[in-house]
């Protein structure tokens, strides 16, 4: 088995990254997808800016746009086809302008996105990210388009040079590929086999993140906790999750996507047992029905997930669990879609992302016969909505009265700046809206907060303080990074204090937003 190569990959400066004036060309990645898709856009940029290019500003016009895109569902064809229409009229006033598209629907689709969008200038795929500043060059040299799909993966994307977009959290990922079948996915025929990377080259990547301050990392992989398959190691995911529990200056550690099949008593144990593995898991459960599971190609029964729960919840008492759901799978009768209601009640999951099935070409269920009426998908999917909503309210409304600490962010709050609140995530990852109160110091992201929830709604939680007290916050490394950032983007020196000193100065205040989910 040819081994993939894990040394740092070197991105040579581009001339094409530099107009005839002089000045750096801009660039903005545009992601449709999954967690992946967001960490390998993170790689683009990176790569993008270690050949010479320039983020664009917001609001700004940039020189490229590139799409990283998703395959996985029946619309994201039509979601890049219309962006890439409408990104036809801003090439054509925009004299040297490119556009890219990679990611899945890229290796799936390969020549067709020129045939649909000859305007289109670079096509690469999922094993090629580090190609496209390459690409990008030789395209405008060439004056015609660049189409690169490689069939196998040389290089792991993590070798690749990174353009966060967080300082105070990072994703780092473990494996890539998937060895399961199932009925309804794309993914590996697009992303190929699963390899997973070593552990010391994981654990290597996480402690430079977090010299950098980093303070959260989330595992990432099609089936994180499948991990070690390639090398024989049955508990390389549970000795990875211990491992890097002992990562100084580490405080939170999260993982997804793992797979029901796979989950094993020693990753709960390691969950329970590390401190700074946050109480949460998002494990998906696609449907409740055995039939349909069978039919998914699903190797796991309600029974097993429900197991899994339980287990967790003995060791964990305070985990949230989030999942997956598929309404309307080819031959689901409303039996199953009883039994997928009953799974939902039994499971009380904090939230769940439902999807309505939608046929993607080249998917064995595409062929499936039985296939759902779109009205009964509908009409059971509302029926679904309705009761996850009822459930995530009455979790949320167990909140009520917890201390919570909350890691802050920025930008996820829509309704902050006019609700004078600022928001973040609890340990357990349910959303947090904090009231600052008056002649409070503003928390920076990556600073922690300690509130007491005071409202629970279905998709976030509130934290009021009545007496009108200051907020209760712990500077972090996190908050240091975010402050450091702020003053290179503003091209002024950072601030002289680390965590725990005063602070004289405070640039880039969060805006804030207001409550939303």
């Amino acid at each position: 088995m040819a081994s993939l190569s894990s040394e740092p990959t070197i991105i040579a400066p581009s001339g094409a990254a530099i107009t005839a004036d002089g000045h750096r060309r801009s660039y903005e990645v545009r992601t449709f997808g999954c967690q992946m898709n967001v960490h390998d856009s993170e790689r683009l940029s990176g790569s993008l800016e270690s050949a010479g290019y320039v983020r664009a500003d917001a609001g700004d016009e940039a020189d490229i746009v590139i799409i990283n895109t998703c395959a996985v569902r029946d619309n994201a064809a039509g979601k890049l086809y219309g962006t890439l229409g409408h990104l036809k009229s801003r090439k054509d006033k925009h004299e040297g302008m490119q556009i890219a598209v990679g990611g899945c629907l890229a290796q799936m689709d390969q020549q067709a996105v020129l045939d649909k969008a000859p305007w289109v200038d670079v096509v690469f795929g999922t094993h090629n990210m580090g190609s496209l500043p390459g690409l990008l060059e030789r395209a405008r040299h060439n004056g015609e388009a660049e189409l690169e799909i490689l069939e196998s993966l040389e290089i792991f994307p993590s070798t690749l040079p990174t353009k966060r977009d967080s300082a105070h959290s990072g994703w780092v990922s473990i494996s890539v590929g998937c060895n399961n079948t199932c009925t309804f996915c794309i993914v590996p025929s697009l992303r190929g086999k699963e390899k997973d990377r070593r552990p010391g080259d994981i654990l290597n990547e996480i402690r430079l993140l977090v010299e950098d301050g980093a303070i959260e990392v989330t595992l990432l992989g099609q089936n994180v906790n499948s991990y070690g398959v390639e090398f024989g190691d049955r508990q390389a995911f549970s000795k990875l999750l211990r491992a890097a529990g002992d990562i100084e200056g580490l405080e939170r550690i999260r993982f997804t996507s793992p797979h029901p099949a796979a989950f094993t008593d020693d990753v709960i144990d390691a969950m329970a047992e590390t401190p700074n593995v946050m109480p949460q898991l998002h494990m998906p459960l696609q449907s409740g029905s055995d039939s349909i599971l069978k039919a998914m190609r699903r190797s796991y029964r309600s029974s097993r997930y429900l197991g899994i729960i339980e287990r967790v919840r003995e060791r964990i008492p305070h985990a949230a669990i989030t999942t997956d759901i598929i309404v309307g799978f080819p031959g689901e009768t409303d039996e199953d879609f009883e039994d997928t209601m009953r799974v939902v009640e039994q499971s009380r999951f904090s939230s769940a992302f439902t999807f309505q099935y939608s046929i993607r070409e080249g998917t064995p269920a595409a062929t499936m016969e039985k296939q759902v009426p779109k009205e009964v998908v509908q009409e059971r999917y509302n029926r679904l909505i309705a009761l996850q909503e009822r459930i995530s309210l009455e979790e949320n409304q167990k909140q009520v009265g917890r201390e919570v600490e909350v890691l802050v962010s920025v930008g996820e709050g829509k309704k902050d700046a006019s609700t004078h609140r600022l928001t973040g995530r609890a340990e357990d990852n349910r959303l947090v809206h904090f009231e600052v109160t008056p002649g409070s110091e503003l928390p920076r992201p990556g600073d922690m907060v300690t509130v007491t929830i005071t409202h629970g709604a279905p998709f976030h939680l509130l934290a009021d303080d009545p007496t009108g007290a200051p907020l209760r916050i712990r500077r972090t490394r996190g908050g240091d990074a975010w402050d450091r950032a702020q003053a290179a983007s503003c091209g002024v020196p950072a601030p002289a204090g680390e965590s725990g000193a005063p602070r004289a100065v405070s640039l880039g205040l969060p805006t804030l937003r207001p409550v939303g989910s």
